[in-house]
């Protein structure tokens, strides 16, 4: 596998998942929160992909596909449901 397409992928990955939850500890409404959770799944999206196309990552792909899930609810939860978020 190309090297660069995995650096890449692992290093958006990371820096993602850290705006996202930059941007979910800020607490700046549903929307913006909406928002961070869809850069998480992009970030899950991406190590996932890393994660099995490097043979020493594995554990990373699985973890991210647990991640995925959660963020893809946090997604639903934030800007799909038209049901109050609870505090």
């Amino acid at each position: 596998m190309d090297q660069t397409l995995l650096t890449v992928l692992q290093y958006y990955g990371a820096g993602a998942a850290t705006i996202a939850a930059l941007v979910v500890s800020l607490n700046l409404g549903r929307r913006i929160t909406g928002w961070a959770f869809v850069l998480f799944v992009t970030s899950s999206i991406a190590l996932i992909g890393w994660g099995f196309l490097d043979k020493d990552s594995e554990g990373i792909g699985w973890q991210n596909i647990a991640l995925l899930g959660i963020n893809a609810v946090g997604v639903w939860r934030y800007l799909i449901s038209k049901h109050d978020v609870r505090d």
